[in-house]
């Protein structure tokens, strides 16, 4: 079953502000990563990089 009135250019138009909202809210996103990413290289840390590291404390039974 198809939809009763299929008007693709008046869809094309009707859509095009919330295509448009997603693709700046993808590129704010991208670019607060980026910000995020060069901060973090400027302070000497690397990304993806635990700021501390817990050895698990593991006895060893025979």
């Amino acid at each position: 079953m198809s939809a009763p009135k299929t008007n693709l250019e008046k869809q094309e138009k009707r859509h095009r502000p919330a295509l448009w909202g997603m693709a700046a809210v993808a590129l704010l996103v991208a670019l607060g990563y980026f910000v995020y990413v060069t901060f973090l290289v400027a302070e000497g840390e690397t990304p993806g990089e635990p700021e501390t590291v817990i050895e698990p404390n593991v006895t060893a039974t025979d």
